[in-house]
């Protein structure tokens, strides 16, 4: 037994009997069981109970042992001075000045189905895939669990562009450039891709985006790969750079994207080549992105993209390779919709008006599923993942809930650990 359990088992009244006595035989009625305070001070706020034909108001305190009040040091804080009931799983110690007070203690382990607790420890010492593996069931997933997590993830990344919007004076291209320089890096180089993006004034790509030649030449200039040049072309890039280092004053920073456990398609040379073209060929892309009513609209912005012709015979500089013309792929495509795209529009509409959010959720219906460990995990306890909302509902709940086994939070940990 955790005091975690303890509150959660009082919080939805999971209990064998609701007969309470306190531990001297008197009735107990709970008639409010209080507002769950998950920050400092007593667990259950505004609680109300009967006893002995008194009807008290106030707080409700919690502990694994009556003892706890003592080791938490409640006695000389003021926020526990109007409990009115002290809820333990184990009473082994009495405590005077609740006496005194005429505070009942209520021992819980009687009221206690013992099946919750050996759950629940199962759960906590498990070192499978999900903690509850070996008691999931498919088929108790609740109705709207994927919209759900959905909207709790796109709320989470609206929260990281409301910071962005600030600091940019809310210029959604600039956060757009940011978010898709993020996206395009993957995980290797995502936070030194948005270092890139972010130390060139957005101004500045509007400036040069008409020519294909210069923005290249920025982005590679700004990676630290100019410095030497190998051959002809990326001469060429070193002379545009230095002459846009002049004319917009850039400062003489370098970030250094890394190789290293990259198929070459997600070389950073390949990566960035393609996003100059993505601004490049769309001089209104955020327009675009914002307009697009379906998925196939999206598709067809990013589906004409591709790495310059250089890179047609080139993954990193000076360094021939076969001939391959080096475009995005429908995946790769997939998660920028998926990490950026979506999530903007998601904020955008709901700043504007002009959307709801379950016009931004039917993108996901129609995008495909991901295919990743995370995906295959849930794959193998019978989940049947047929689209992104699906896929995307799943990651978001492992590496919010199922990762850090936080099974009092999880709408399936709430029902598997309800049904004995």
């Amino acid at each position: 037994m955790t005091e975690k359990l303890l509150q959660y088992l009082w919080n939805y009244k999971i209990f064998t009997h609701f007969d309470f006595k306190d531990i001297e035989g008197n009735p107990v009625e709970i008639i409010n069981s209080g507002k769950w305070n998950k920050d400092a001070g007593p667990d259950f706020l505004e609680a109300s109970i009967k006893i002995n034909k008194l009807v008290m108001a106030g707080n409700i305190e919690l502990h694994v042992r009556s003892s706890d009040w003592v080791f938490h040091r409640h006695s000389s804080d003021p926020n526990y001075q109007n409990i009115i009931l002290h809820v333990v799983f184990h009473h082994d110690l009495d405590i005077p000045e609740l006496a005194e007070r005429n505070v009942p203690v209520l021992e819980l382990k009687n009221y206690i189905d013992d099946n919750i607790i050996y759950k629940y420890e199962g759960l906590m010492n498990s070192n499978q895939f999900i903690a509850c593996e070996k008691i999931f069931d498919s088929k108790i997933i609740p109705i709207h669990f994927h919209e759900g997590n959905i909207f709790k993830k796109l709320e989470e990344k609206s929260a990281e562009f409301e910071e962005s919007l600030v600091l940019y004076k809310r210029n959604f291209e600039a956060v757009l450039f940011h978010s898709l320089a993020y996206s395009f890096g993957l995980k290797v180089n995502a936070h030194i891709f948005r270092q890139i993006a972010e130390s060139i004034d957005f101004s500045i790509i509007n400036k040069i985006r008409q020519n294909p030649l210069q923005l290249e030449a920025l982005f590679f200039g700004v990676s630290g790969w100019l410095d030497f040049p190998p051959d002809g072309q990326t001469k060429i890039w070193k002379r545009e750079f230095e002459f846009l280092k002049i004319k917009f004053k850039i400062p003489d920073l370098k970030f250094h994207p890394k190789f290293l456990r990259l198929r070459p398609p997600n070389f950073p040379t390949i990566r960035l080549s393609q996003l100059a073209d993505l601004y490049c060929s769309n001089q209104n892309l955020f327009s675009k992105i914002i307009k697009a009513k379906n998925t196939d609209e999206l598709y067809d912005i990013f589906k004409p993209v591709q790495a310059s012709g250089y890179w047609t015979c080139h993954f990193n500089f000076g360094k021939l390779s076969k001939p391959n013309p080096k475009v995005l792929s429908k995946d790769f495509t997939d998660i920028i919709i998926l990490n950026t795209v979506l999530p903007l529009k998601y904020v955008y509409h709901r700043y504007h008006k002009e959307e709801t959010a379950d016009d931004i959720i039917k993108f996901y219906y129609h995008i495909t599923a991901e295919k990743n460990s995370v995906i295959t995990g849930w794959n193998n306890l019978g989940m049947k993942i047929s689209n992104a909302l699906e896929s995307q509902s799943l990651i978001y709940h492992y590496k919010s809930s199922c990762k850090e086994k936080n099974c009092l939070s999880c709408s399936i940990g709430f029902k598997l650990l309800k049904e004995s």
